[in-house]
């Protein structure tokens, strides 16, 4: 034991002199693998309490105790619970981008080390990422937000359903679009895979995804996975949109 624990301590220390860890956000050199350099954490906003109960959109005071937010109060999503580890910027735009464009699969590690606090208290719910059209994914190589879900299933011991949700039709990139027109470009695009629906009646069911802007993909996720009879649908992503910055997903 002692010797193969010396002997993958010199394999790592040949490689990080070739090849050194660097910062997902900058990609300058940084002393472990997955961290950021001083500037860009700086720079990342971490999403937490006091927040909206059901979207966790932040809340400027607490003190008041749980509480929703008036648009989850006027128009409650299908989800039960949403977070996000940041919020969007350039930073987590940049390093959403590497995964989703860049051909860089070891950031969903970075993402999902951030995200896992997020996870629910309790376990037993299963990771399902937000699915891709087979077309996109014959372009793109993988779902970067099954990625994701597969990083945060290695550290949190749940387990991930990789296909559990299929996109039924291809939609349009929704960036640029106005909130209705995300919800409708997105209306009726996911399934649960009909042979899976066993595992999903009476469980939870927890969406990864890697931007949070509107909700209406998420919200089509979890229309989805009710029909097919989950008692509980929430959402984990790596950013979510605040203040109005426009992100890469719905």
């Amino acid at each position: 034991m002692v010797v193969a624990d010396a002997a993958r301590s010199a394999v790592r220390e040949i490689v990080d002199f070739a090849l050194p860890p660097r910062c997902p956000g900058c990609g300058a050199i940084v002393g472990d693998e997955h961290s950021f350099c001083l500037e860009c954490w700086s720079q990342l906003a971490f999403l937490g309490e006091p927040c909206c109960l059901r979207c966790g959109l932040p809340f400027e005071h607490g003190g008041g105790g749980p509480a929703e937010c008036g648009a989850c109060l006027a128009d409650p999503p299908r989800f039960d619970r949403a977070r996000a580890a940041v919020g969007y910027g350039e930073i987590p735009r940049k390093v959403a981008l590497k995964l989703k464009y860049g051909g860089r699969p070891g950031v969903a590690e970075t993402m999902a080390r951030l995200m896992a606090r997020h996870l629910e208290p309790g376990g037993g719910t299963i990771l399902a990422p937000v699915p891709l059209h087979r077309w996109r994914i014959w372009k793109r190589g993988y779902n970067q937000a099954g990625l994701i879900a597969s990083a945060l299933a290695r550290r949190s011991g749940e387990p991930a359903s990789l296909d559990l949700l299929q996109r039924t039709r291809s939609t349009p990139y929704l960036r640029g679009m106005s909130p209705r027109e995300r919800a409708l470009a997105v209306r009726g695009a996911f399934r649960v895979a009909p042979k899976l629906k066993p595992l999903v009646a009476g469980r939870s069911v927890t969406l990864v995804d890697d931007v949070f802007t509107t909700g209406a993909t998420a919200n089509a996720c979890a229309l989805a996975l009710r029909k097919a009879g989950a008692s509980h649908v929430s959402l984990i992503c790596w950013a979510r949109v605040v203040r109005g910055e426009q992100g890469e997903a719905g």
